[in-house]
């Protein structure tokens, strides 16, 4: 991969771990094919939990009290690691701030170690704890002596958005935080729509994302509201996504609902990391409800031929008859669910 290359200001990593602190869906039972670098919730909470009993000579370890709950929404958590350094940055923080909080908790977060919040796009799921958990984050970076958190935001905020079903009921998300609610959270919010680094480089934020596809036209029926002004917003240009490289690996794509397309999101990708496979690719890739599950051939079809990630790890807005699909095409070996509390470990691979 001695062809690989990155975005100007953006770096390769020795190791990256993802680690989600909010999804829909939680499964820490589920065996992990061999080879792929998932660790389940119960694992990596065993390995930090000490014994409270012994039996037989066995270490016995209480963690069934401790496992995260699951919730309509995303959040994750990525920590790079290069040389002696490591930096940490939030991607997305759901919709419920006492859930992020709980579950942070029960996972182990040090909060002070959050030095960006990244906001994928203006949607209640993935916004709507913005404040409280800035705050949280905030406040432990302050005890630490460290600068505030980074809030990453795009500059292009609708007050609220809603679906219009096909019966003719509009469903609304909850109102969107505003800007000055965020600034006082003792976050520093900047916001931009242009790609750039993340973290002194170790991440990369995407700007608007290419529409190249021609059966990823957006999220059907979508409307965004400023003030009583309502309008059909599909495409939901606000959307980013983060990557990361990992030497002998690839990019990882973390793209939170993929409104913009899960294969357009792995395009934009490769567009500003030219000549560098794709490796993990997680995150909602919204192929769930009637009107969106007519996409999913085409997706995985193109998933397959035109991206060849390494491993798929659908989660969040993916659908279950969207991720049958790609279990069938992609397990075993390159099948890797999104599931609350799971642990990505992607390692550089030295030749």
């Amino acid at each position: 991969m001695s062809g690989d290359s990155s975005p100007h200001g953006v770096l390769s990593l020795d190791e990256l771990e993802i680690l989600v602190v909010v999804d829909n869906e939680t499964d820490t039972l589920s065996s992990v094919d061999e080879g792929v670098p998932q660790i389940p919730e119960v694992v990596h909470l065993a390995a930090r939990t000490p014994p409270s009993r012994k039996y037989e000579g066995h270490d016995c370890k209480v963690v069934f009290d401790q496992l995260c709950c699951a919730c309509h929404g995303l959040s994750v958590l990525l920590t790079g690691r290069r040389g002696g350094q490591k930096r940490s940055m939030l991607f997305d923080v759901g919709p419920y701030p006492d859930l992020w909080l709980d579950n942070a908790r029960r996972l182990d977060v040090d909060l002070s170690a959050i030095e960006c919040i990244f906001l994928s796009h203006w949607h209640f799921d993935h916004s709507g704890g913005l404040p409280e958990v800035i705050a949280a984050i905030g406040k432990a970076r302050s005890r630490a002596g460290l600068s505030p958190p980074i809030v990453d935001l795009h500059p292009d905020r609708p007050d609220q958005r809603g679906v219009l079903l096909p019966s003719g009921v509009m469903l609304m998300l909850p109102k969107e935080p505003t800007f000055e609610d965020i600034a006082q959270c003792g976050g520093e919010t900047v916001t931009r729509d242009d790609p750039h680094p993340l973290c002194g480089g170790f991440f990369f934020g995407s700007g608007a994302i290419d529409r190249v596809t021609s059966y990823e036209t957006g999220l059907a029926g979508h409307h965004s509201f400023r003030g009583d002004d309502g309008k059909p917003d599909p495409l939901i240009m606000d959307e980013r996504f983060v990557a990361a490289s990992i030497p002998g690996r690839g990019v990882t794509v973390l793209s939170a609902c993929s409104h913009a397309g899960i294969v357009n999101a792995c395009l934009g990708a490769k567009k500003h990391f030219p000549d560098t496979p794709i490796d993990l690719v997680l995150g909602g890739y919204h192929l769930s409800g009637k009107a969106m599950e007519a996409r999913i051939e085409p997706t995985v079809r193109d998933l397959q031929s035109r991206i060849d990630p390494r491993l798929v790890a659908p989660g969040h807005c993916t659908g279950w008859r969207a991720k049958t699909n790609l279990a069938s095409a992609f397990a075993p070996g390159r099948y890797a669910p999104s599931v609350v509390g799971t642990l990505y470990r992607l390692s550089a691979v030295r030749t």
